[in-house]
């Protein structure tokens, strides 16, 4: 910061001060041992897009996800999204229940509630599976519920990069009508924290 002129770094703190203020921390999304890096960044972006502050990752295999994504990926997500990572679906899903969050995975099921009757005003925590097998078992059973997105084509099936994103921004629907992105939602002293952890990034 100090080696910037001093409009660049005023325009930059203005904007951190703007993105900070209508992030969602009571919206993320959970991917559970998903394996492309390509996905995953792409994911990352969407959550940058909409407001959410924080992702939950649930790596029960043997592969990291660090040395998935790569060095220069790796460093560019965390940057500005924070990442919480778990070994197993209970300790990912009790996290997310003590901050008072339902839990709801996407999969194609006939009890599946459609994704633009899903009330994603509310806390909130998407979860997406894997490329080859979707959300695990596990978690369907653990889930709140479950959704999907409406299709009308042949092939029922999404990249679930696609899909988060789809789903992310039905949730930045929702929230902008509701004026959720008016007002800031982290707590002042939080709030004035993460500025000037982001300032020196």
């Amino acid at each position: 910061m100090a080696n910037l002129p001093r409009e660049r770094s005023e325009a930059r703190q203005k904007r951190i001060k703007e993105v900070l203020a209508q992030k969602q921390p009571d919206l993320t999304v959970v991917l559970e041992n998903v394996h492309d890096p390509h996905n995953i960044m792409a994911v990352i972006r969407s959550c940058d897009a909409v407001g959410v502050y924080e992702i939950h990752v649930i790596e029960s295999e043997t592969a990291r996800w660090d040395n998935r994504m790569g060095k220069k990926s790796s460093a560019g997500s965390k940057k500005w999204i924070k990442t919480n990572r778990y070994k197993n679906v209970d300790s990912c899903f009790s996290h997310l229940r003590s901050e008072g969050k339902k839990i709801f995975t996407t999969h194609l099921a006939q009890n599946s509630t459609d994704l633009y009757q899903l009330n994603l005003t509310q806390p909130m925590a998407l979860v997406f599976g894997n490329e080859h097998d979707g959300v695990s078992e596990e978690a369907l059973n653990k889930a709140d519920g479950n959704f999907l997105i409406p299709q009308m084509g042949m092939i029922q099936s999404l990249n679930i990069s696609v899909a988060c994103a789809i789903s992310l921004f039905e949730a930045l629907r929702q929230r902008r009508a509701a004026g959720m992105y008016q007002n800031a939602k982290f707590d002042p002293t939080t709030y004035n924290n993460l500025v000037e952890d982001w300032l020196k990034r």
